[in-house]
């Protein structure tokens, strides 16, 4: 017998829904690997934190190829790389896509079981919402939301400028309707940050069913013919270690790290393995393709006064604002700086079916990396992007060496559809800029320096300043074609024993919204899958 049931290969989102609730049964043990470290830095557990943590050694320091519809440019491709992976650095806020995105894998990329009304009770479950209640959400799951508690004013301005701009007001982002302005809903608990760690690892850390390893990296998957028997990794160190499994490997690793072991342990297209020296143990072409991800385009404004959460740029009001969250917990330092956005239509949307662009208002400019910022004073960020995007890419490897970065190519601004939904995003953005509510503080354009109107322009300045939104996708799809990776009845991967994937990669197609609760909700709906089997 092995020493464990299961392995689970990523202490990110999915990984640590996984380790919790597999190990409800204490007849049955897990292994939990992360090539990360704790999640032990005050920024983690600050909401504002996140501005801090879009570089630096929570960060896989990845960067896209030259993307060839974006003026070749190498794009900063951030992913989480510490316990609750992109949970743990994103920007909490909380939406979980259109339910006509769930139909769309059920009736039409052959993912039988994956509806609306299939996914909908793994989000109740998962969800601890702390205002919002009703069919459309729960209230007693692990994942804390709730509301900001002091949200700045300029981020209300903003959601007025929206309505000013002819677009409605709407409160729940995650209910009956998703178009409209509103001030987001964080993955936020008693003014921190809840991150997957929080909410589902840290609660169970004591169960002797589980075992958390981190600061390692995992080599290879170990397999006798068309089974996986376990994994090799290599801990802090360098020793290396073999354990086996009497279940299953469940890869959790995410969109780019879940198709690199992959094609690592020889499973994945052929040619490919081939061209970097590694021996196909199964032909599988789907693995590594596919990938789908959020292209944002920034807009950048100088404002007349104080009115941003950059004033606490200054050493001294930082200094206070920590004071005033650690004794009071409130103040600027409970905001997630991505304060407010929305949903859109641009002029190819159906207005029956769902919005095709999504807003992000940042109390701040140069909050991310990569985005531009102001010179002086105080700023303001807007972001959109095309909640569908058509363009799809690739993650492949770079050699057979593990410490080699892979190649990742989200194919950026590649399908005409993208570009035309993009530019109108931008113009838009634009629009909102302009209108009273927001005018009042605005000094000037940065980012652009004027107005733009025409889309043409909008659509050049997208492929000059567009970037990742942080939601890569898909590149492990589950259906029943032939570049299909998954089953989508139980996530196992196609030719392979002892394998499955239960994680973003397994999207057959991105939703639209930020992609941390759907993450969830498919690492819940895959411990039943699993449970089925005992």
């Amino acid at each position: 017998m092995a020493k464990y049931d299961y392995i689970i290969v990523g202490g990110g989102t999915a990984g640590c829904v996984l380790a919790n609730r597999l190990t409800e049964n204490s007849n049955v043990s897990v292994l939990m690997l992360e090539a990360g470290g704790k999640d032990n830095h005050p920024y983690i557990h600050m909401p504002v934190g996140f501005a801090k943590m879009t570089t630096g050694r929570y960060i896989w320091g990845f960067n896209t190829v030259p993307q060839k519809h974006a003026h070749d440019r190498e794009i900063p491709y951030a992913q989480g790389k510490v316990l609750g992976g992109g949970s743990s650095v994103n920007a909490e806020v909380f939406t979980r896509g259109n339910p006509a995105d769930y139909d769309r894998w059920a009736k039409e990329e052959g993912c039988e079981g994956w509806s609306y009304s299939d996914v909908h009770p793994y989000y109740i479950k998962s969800e601890g919402n702390a205002y919002l209640s009703g069919e459309w959400h729960g209230t007693d799951g692990p994942l804390g939301v709730s509301e900001l508690t002091n949200p700045q004013p300029i981020s209300r301005a903003f959601v007025q400028a929206c309505q000013e701009a002819g677009m409605d007001y709407n409160p729940d982002f995650n209910g009956a309707k998703q178009a409209g302005a509103a001030l987001y809903q964080t993955t936020t608990k008693n003014a921190k940050r809840c991150s997957a760690s929080v909410g589902y690892l840290k609660p169970v850390m004591g169960r002797p069913n589980l075992t958390v390893v981190t600061n390692c990296t995992v080599q290879r998957m170990l397999m006798k013919a068309t089974k996986v028997v376990g994994v090799e990794y290599a801990k802090k160190g360098g020793q290396l270690v073999q354990d086996h499994i009497n279940k299953d490997v469940l890869l959790t690793a995410g969109a780019i790290g879940s198709p690199k072991l992959m094609m690592l342990s020889g499973i994945g297209p052929a040619d490919h393995l081939a061209e970097v020296g590694i021996e196909a143990k199964l032909n599988l072409p789907g693995v590594g393709e596919n990938l789908n991800d959020h292209f944002g385009v920034d807009i950048v404004a100088q404002l007349k006064g104080k009115d941003s959460l950059d004033i606490y740029n200054n050493p001294i009001r930082a200094a206070l604002a920590g004071i005033q969250y650690y004794v009071f917990k409130t103040g600027p330092v409970t905001s997630n700086v991505v304060e407010a956005g929305g949903f859109w239509y641009s002029h190819l949307a159906d207005r029956e079916l769902y919005p095709d662009y999504q807003f992000h208002f940042l109390a701040g400019a140069g909050a991310e990396d990569g985005v531009p910022t102001i010179d002086s004073g105080c700023g303001i960020t807007l972001n959109s992007y095309t909640v569908r995007p058509k363009s799809r890419g690739t993650v492949k490897l770079q050699s057979n060496k593990v410490e080699d970065a892979p190649l990742v190519d989200p194919n950026f601004m590649a399908e005409e559809y993208d570009r035309q939904v993009s530019a109108e995003g931008v113009r838009a953005c634009c629009e909102i800029f302009a209108q009273p509510s927001l005018q009042k503080y605005i000094k000037r354009m940065v980012n652009p320096e004027r107005q733009l109107t025409s889309l043409k322009e909008c659509e050049d300045y997208a492929r000059q300043y567009g970037r990742t939104s942080y939601h890569p996708t898909c590149t492990c799809k589950m259906g029943t074609d032939d570049m299909s990776v998954v089953n989508p009845k139980d996530l196992r991967v196609y030719g392979i024993e002892g394998l499955r994937i239960c994680d973003s990669s397994i999207m057959p197609s991105l939703i639209g919204s930020n992609t941390n609760a759907p993450t969830v909700m498919i690492a819940e709906k895959a411990a039943d899958m699993i449970k089925a089997d005992w």
